[in-house]
C-alpha cells in the first residue's frame, strides 16, 4: 500500500459525511496535512452534490487551485478563475416530464442550475428537505422559464413507492439519456430523493474528466467518500478510501477504511498515511 500512496498526485474528497463533520467544519488536522502534502505536489479538490457557488468558500479556506466537481458531476468549474470546463444540461422534455410526475403524485421538486436552485411556492418544503447545503435558493412563479439550463432535477418525498415509481420512469428504458438515482436521506427520517441528471454526469465520470484535464492517471488519484452517491467514485481505478461512518456498500468497495469517522477528522487519518509514504 505504501507504494500506491507514494504515487498519489491528487485527492478527491466528498464533502458531507466525509471531509466535513456533521457541524459543517473541516478538521484542523486535515487542514494542516493538506498544507504539508502540497509541498509534495499533491493536489486536492471536491466531488460533491452541492452547487459550485456553495463550495468555493471551502476551496478558499484550503487554498485549493484545482477545478471543482459539483452537482454530482454535472458541472466542472475552475477555481478561483470560474471557468466552466464541463456542464451537462438535462433536456427540456425530460425536465417537463419529471415536473409533471411530481404534480401528479404531490411530491416536491426543484431545478438545480449552476448558481441557484429554483422552486415554486407549492414546493417550498423542498428547501428544508434538500441536502445541498450552502446553496442559493430562489422562489419563482413557475418552472416554465427555468426548464432550460437545468443541470439536475431534485425530487424529495416521504412516499417511498411513489418515489421509486418516478425513479423507474425517469430511467432506462422509459427515459433515455438520463442518470437517475434513488436514495434515502442522510439526515431526514423517512425522506427519499430522486436526482436526475444526464447520463454522462456522475461524481465518477466528473472526476475522470477532471483527471484527464489535469493529465493525471486514475491510479494516481485517491477518492474519499461515505455515502451511496459516492458509488460512481468508487467504481473508478483510483485508490478508494471509506470513512468509518460510511455505508456498507462503500466499505465493500474501499481499498482502505479509516478507524475514525467524519466527526473525528477521519480524513486526517488517511492523509497522515499519504504523508508518511511521501516522506519514505
Amino acid at each position: 500500500m505504501l507504494d500506491v500512496l507514494k504515487n498519489i498526485k491528487i485527492v478527491v474528497f466528498d464533502l458531507d459525511g466525509t471531509l466535513l463533520a456533521d457541524n459543517g467544519t473541516i478538521g484542523e488536522e486535515t487542514k494542516a496535512l493538506i498544507k504539508k502534502l502540497k509541498d509534495f505536489d499533491v493536489r486536492f479538490t471536491f466531488a460533491t452534490g452541492r452547487l459550485h457557488s456553495a463550495i468555493t468558500y471551502m476551496a478558499e479556506d484550503l487554498n485549493l487551485k484545482v477545478p471543482l466537481v459539483s452537482l454530482d458531476g454535472s458541472l466542472i468549474k475552475s477555481y478561483p478563475e470560474g471557468k466552466t470546463l464541463f456542464e451537462s444540461f438535462v433536456k427540456i422534455r425530460h425536465v417537463k416530464k419529471a415536473v409533471n410526475y411530481v404534480k401528479q403524485y404531490t411530491l416536491n421538486v426543484a431545478l438545480c442550475h449552476a448558481d441557484a436552485i429554483y422552486y415554486t411556492e407549492e414546493n417550498y418544503i423542498i428547501t428544508q428537505l434538500m441536502e445541498k447545503f450552502g446553496a442559493k435558493y430562489e422562489q419563482v412563479e413557475n418552472y416554465e422559464d427555468y426548464y432550460d439550463k437545468t443541470l439536475e432535477i431534485s425530487i424529495a418525498g416521504d412516499n417511498k413507492n411513489f418515489m421509486k415509481y418516478i425513479w423507474e420512469r425517469m430511467s432506462f428504458p422509459y427515459s433515455l439519456g438520463l442518470r437517475s438515482s434513488y436514495f434515502k436521506s442522510h439526515r431526514h427520517d423517512n425522506i427519499y430523493y430522486v436526482e436526475i441528471r444526464k447520463k454522462n454526469a456522475s461524481k465518477g465520470s466528473g472526476t475522470l474528466r477532471l483527471l484527464k484535464y489535469l493529465k493525471i492517471r486514475p491510479h494516481e488519484a485517491a477518492v474519499v467518500g461515505d455515502w451511496y452517491n459516492d458509488i460512481s467514485l468508487f467504481k473508478t481505478k483510483a485508490f478508494k478510501v471509506a470513512l468509518a461512518n460510511a455505508v456498507p456498500e462503500i466499505k465493500r468497495m474501499a481499498d482502505l477504511i479509516t478507524e475514525r469517522s467524519n466527526n473525528e477528522d477521519g480524513t486526517a487519518e488517511f492523509l497522515e498515511k499519504v504523508l508518511k509514504a511521501k516522506r519514505g
